[in-house]
């Protein structure tokens, strides 16, 4: 099967430390994309504008961020120990909590 990044993941065969990071990473851009910006560097770049409403989604998508790797470990470690199976990576990404960005 090939995923939405573009890597392929046979029936069958559970992810791998790649493929998740790698899915992680295209998701904190898609999220970084729904506010116009290249990508996760780009919108992080904005913390401190002089722009209110940049600094205020730069802000809000460095908090959203640090809490979406707090989850990304905890998945990963929880695999890693055998307490969970390896999640698909749809189930994966479906369990990071949405962003709320500022409404300025």
């Amino acid at each position: 099967m090939l995923t939405s990044w573009g890597t392929a993941i046979l029936p069958g065969i559970a992810p791998t430390l790649d493929h998740y990071k790698l899915a992680f990473d295209h998701h904190l851009d898609a999220v970084a994309a729904q506010r116009q910006y290249d990508n996760r560097l780009t919108i992080v770049s904005y913390e401190g504008s002089t722009k209110p409403q940049w600094a205020a989604e730069a802000a809000a998508y460095i908090a959203w961020r640090d809490a979406a790797l707090d989850y990304m470990f905890d998945q990963l470690a929880a695999v890693g120990a055998g307490e969970i199976a390896p999640p698909a990576i749809e189930e994966f990404i479906g369990g990071i909590t949405p962003i709320v960005w500022p409404n300025l």
